[in-house]
């Protein structure tokens, strides 16, 4: 790959050093000296957000929602970002996620269409969503879900929850429906109802990290641990960066009593998310099960080590 100096990097994307500057600061971007085709693409994407207007703080706060709930080392090349309202969501792998609500959102400009990539750097824009009509006549399961992520939008829960169990009734294992069902009658707390619909989203998409997560969450709040623990392990066995799910599986071993494992999930954590509160928390769990000295011998030790050979000395005789 080519390199590019910052000076050359300020030429091509007709921008200031001390925009560049700003995003370093931002921690968007890391700072270095030298760039590859890579980061520039990066760059034209940030580049494209700032003549938005997406804040800064806007635009970081998605990235990290969406390297927890995905996997992705790097979304802003890894996906396709599309900005919707004030927020951004990402378009990946054929379904459009909002990582800060947690939830799949019916991707309306592109249904229908074979799913291309998109030049580094593009934005789509989605329009503003339109307040909730009522239901007339037989609508399709595509129209249906963009009713109720609009109802949603708009604060009218209860007319979500229909919307979504009349797309079940049409497609049962509509996995996306599953999922923004579940997180509904979480946020009710009906978790009963809220636990069913998840097993029903991973069992319709079994490589979907992010049902799993959701499936412990509400494991959790039903007070069934070793249940929680084995969706948390699923969750990060199949999206070994997200973040959330090591320290949610960290805190649920800690509260079973299994301090190694735990240990192993806090450490995994602060690899992925270096700064902030979480991190903060995670690093004094690390010292305070460090401290159990049965725990720090083992760690500092996790493998028999055997003593070299002793060699025989050589003597003039």
């Amino acid at each position: 790959m080519g390199s590019y100096s910052r000076q050359d990097v300020l030429r091509i994307l007709e921008i200031g050093s001390r925009q560049l500057q700003g995003w370093e600061r931002a921690g968007l971007i890391p700072h270095q000296q030298s760039y590859t085709i890579r980061d520039l693409g990066q760059l034209r994407t940030l580049r494209a957000l700032r003549e938005e207007a997406v804040p800064a703080a806007s635009i970081r706060q998605s990235i990290l929602a969406m390297k927890a709930v995905s996997g992705l080392a790097n979304p802003l090349l890894e996906a396709c970002v599309v900005r919707t309202g004030a927020r951004l969501t990402f378009r990946h792998r054929g379904a459009m996620v909002d990582p800060i609500r947690r939830q799949l959102l019916f991707d309306f400009e592109r249904a229908g269409r074979i799913d291309r990539p998109m030049a580094p750097g593009k934005i789509l824009v989605r329009p503003a969503l339109l307040r909730p009509t009522p239901v007339v006549g037989r609508r399709s399961v595509q129209e249906l879900f963009l009713a109720a992520v609009e109802a949603e939008e708009c604060g009218k829960k209860h007319y979500a929850l229909k919307l979504y169990e009349e797309i079940l009734a049409l497609e049962p294992a509509h996995a996306a429906a599953c999922i923004n069902l579940g997180t509904l009658y979480f946020q009710l707390r009906d978790f009963v109802r809220s636990e069913g619909f998840y097993r029903r989203a991973v069992e319709s998409d079994p490589a979907y990290a992010l049902g799993y997560f959701d499936l412990g969450n509400v494991l959790d709040e039903l007070a069934r641990l070793e249940e929680s623990i084995a969706a948390y392990r699923q969750a990060v066995g199949l999206a070994p960066g997200y973040a959330d799910a090591h320290y949610n599986l960290a805190l649920a071993y800690e509260r079973t009593g299994q301090y190694r494992p735990a240990l192993r999930h806090w450490q995994a954590y602060v690899k992925i998310d270096k700064s902030g509160p979480w991190a903060d928390h995670a690093r004094g769990q690390i010292r305070k099960l460090l401290s159990r000295e049965p725990l720090a011998i083992a760690w500092r030790a996790e493998h028999f080590v055997p003593q070299g050979r002793k060699r025989a000395k050589l003597a003039l005789v």
